[in-house]
């Protein structure tokens, strides 16, 4: 009888670790861009519980990368093994297509032409607007000192400048020389910069500048962690900023994490994930959340980069490829790193 009860026992033993084979720990990098520190960390704790507990899949371990998102995406390029990207624009996530790590089409294979939570750009002043800064012209006063990261390596940045752009394109009946004229006295009032949004707005809190243009969940951050310290300005025009995610291809086949990829990305459509995008201050793309949080979000007049700049690639082409129109209105000025050991 003690011998059949063993044999009994590693039985139930086996099966179970039989069992256990069918929820193999899987492992995700997300390669996101600088602003999104808070809103990744808040959503991989809820995606665990989705994904270990709601949909019975087993252990995952979930982490994240973040800065600049031109730097961002070519880290995944020259060989970070991102298995999902969220970055600040499509472009970035366009490079690392042509670099034959995502199939091509990517843009359709999640809703809203895979942006699943949408942003603006917004003035960060000190408290009480000292300087009186209310609109995008302000910012070419002579006393005026702006706070923006470097558009050569920053997803905000580029949003930045083509808010600015469309703007003075407005304003000047789209005179070329005039527009010119107005971005680079924009950048002449810039402080040296930094890579990211997030070493801008570190900056900026730091005591430098007198403006911080900024993503609007930076701005709305900054209000929260410090609200007798800044204000928020709503420019009379911005920018629709789309965020873009993709699963990379060519790593999650590798790494055979395609299910969990998709999964991840998809879960941020979900009530649950956008829930967590509002909470982070991104404008969620689900009405019924977005209405929820409307004493947040301000309305104000947004243009998209597709009617004002023909899209990303043109805009890239046309504005931030070397020797494009940035290059030539501005004498490259970064922030010098801290060498201190």
């Amino acid at each position: 009888m003690k011998k059949i009860f063993l044999i009994i026992c590693a039985a139930v033993f086996l099966a179970g670790c039989g069992s256990e084979k069918n929820f193999t720990a899987g492992e995700l990098l997300n390669v996101s861009y600088d602003p999104t520190r808070e809103l990744y960390a808040a959503y991989n704790e809820r995606f665990k519980i989705h994904w270990e507990k709601e949909l019975l899949k087993g252990k995952v371990v979930l982490t994240q990368s973040h800065g600049g998102s031109g730097k961002q995406a070519r880290s995944v390029i020259d060989g970070v093994e991102a298995d999902v990207v969220t970055l600040a624009l499509s472009y970035d996530v366009t490079q690392i297509k042509n670099a034959g790590l995502i199939r091509g089409g990517w843009r359709r294979e999640f809703p809203d032409n895979s942006s699943p939570y949408t942003s603006t750009i917004v003035f960060l002043v000190r408290a009480g607007n000292p300087k009186n800064i209310y609109d995008w012209n302000d910012l070419i006063r002579d006393d005026i000192r702006i706070v923006t990261p470097d558009p050569k390596t920053s997803g905000g940045a580029q949003w930045n400048y083509l808010a600015a752009w469309e703007f003075a394109r407005r304003n000047f009946n789209g005179d070329e020389n005039l527009i010119r004229a107005f971005m680079k006295k924009f950048f002449e009032n810039a402080e040296p910069f930094c890579d990211g949004a997030r070493g801008a707005t570190e900056d900026f809190q730091s005591g430098t500048g007198d403006v911080l243009i900024a993503w609007e969940n930076e701005a709305l951050l900054s209000k929260k962690n410090s609200p007798d310290d800044y204000e928020i300005v709503i420019p009379s025009l911005s920018i629709l900023a789309e965020p873009s995610v993709a699963v990379v291809d060519k790593v999650v086949d590798k790494k055979n994490t395609r299910e969990l990829a998709e999964e991840y990305l998809n879960y941020l459509y979900s009530e649950e994930g956008q829930e967590i995008a509002a909470q982070n201050f991104y404008r969620p793309r689900n009405q019924k959340i977005l209405e929820k949080y409307q004493e947040i979000f301000k309305p104000l007049e947004l243009f998209t980069i597709d009617d004002a700049f023909g899209g990303w690639v043109k805009a890239h082409n046309d504005h931030f490829a070397d020797g494009a129109i940035f290059d030539q209105i501005y004498q490259r000025r970064r922030k010098t790193p801290n060498m201190g050991i």
